[in-house]
């Protein structure tokens, strides 16, 4: 097996079947969800808001339930909507939430009609810059984005075998990523580093758990196997090394 293998090699449906028994498809944690919220600020009633990469919808049930107007959750697994939708339902939220299968990449909006975006742990995915530069003509003058990523917490990255460098390449320092914010068109307002718990409690025990669960059901797939050991080598790299690296909440105002 490839030691470095991205989740993104494996097959769709298979990381589909993985995921969406999760409770949540990323580190992160209602308490940051609800301070970027509130750094975010006051929106209009009518307030259009997206959540990018929303998976099962975790983070954005927490934003229907404090935010007024309406959200569109965007993911480009359709098994990660119905999740979300079955959500929304047992939460009564469906009225404030739209489940849409399509691309973060290429949304279909249109210009400068979206007073946020969001996007936990998925910006990664079309990438960083690339993403920021690309969801910001969708939004409103002096709308807001806030996004989580992956970021480098010390002054050096440690010796791990390019574990970090192969599996978020585009990391940098808090600095360099505001920078970023900055040159992709936004007022950076705030950002806050995500506590150890929204990656050990909230991310990784569920994730223990439901690799006994797939590989009781799927061990006998060789690619199911592969993506097993895939997800078991993520919580020893945190365990051992994430002094250096974690999640940064950054929120930004669109200028212009």
């Amino acid at each position: 097996m490839d030691d470095h293998k991205q989740i993104t090699d494996f097959d769709l449906k298979l990381i589909a079947e993985f995921f969406k028994e999760m409770p949540r498809q990323g580190p992160g944690g209602t308490r940051q969800t609800l301070q970027a919220l509130d750094l975010v600020g006051e929106l209009p009633p009518d307030a259009r808001i997206v959540d990018m990469g929303c998976g099962t919808g975790k983070q954005t049930a927490d934003l229907a339930a404090h935010t007024p107007g309406h959200i569109t959750a965007v993911d480009f697994l359709p098994e990660m909507i119905a999740g979300l939708d079955a959500r929304m339902r047992s939460l009564g939220l469906s009225d404030k939430v739209t489940g849409l299968v399509g691309s973060m990449g290429d949304p279909l909006f249109e210009p400068r009609s979206l007073d946020l975006i969001w996007a936990e742990g998925s910006i990664y995915n079309v990438g960083f810059e690339a993403g920021l530069r690309k969801w910001h003509e969708f939004l409103k003058p002096g709308g807001f984005v806030a996004v989580t990523e992956t970021t480098l917490l010390l002054n050096e990255k440690p010796d791990d075998g390019g574990y970090i460098d192969t599996y978020f390449p585009e990391i940098d320092s808090i600095a360099g990523k505001v920078e970023t914010m900055q040159c992709a068109g936004y007022q950076p307002t705030a950002h806050f580093i995500l506590p150890p718990e929204c990656w050990t409690e909230n991310y990784y025990a569920p994730l223990a758990a439901r690799v006994d669960t797939f590989s009781r059901q799927y061990g006998h797939y060789p690619a199911a196997r592969e993506l097993v050991e895939s997800m078991k080598k993520e919580q020893p790299h945190y365990r051992q090394y994430g002094q250096y690296y974690g999640y940064v909440f950054y929120i930004g105002r669109k200028i212009g």
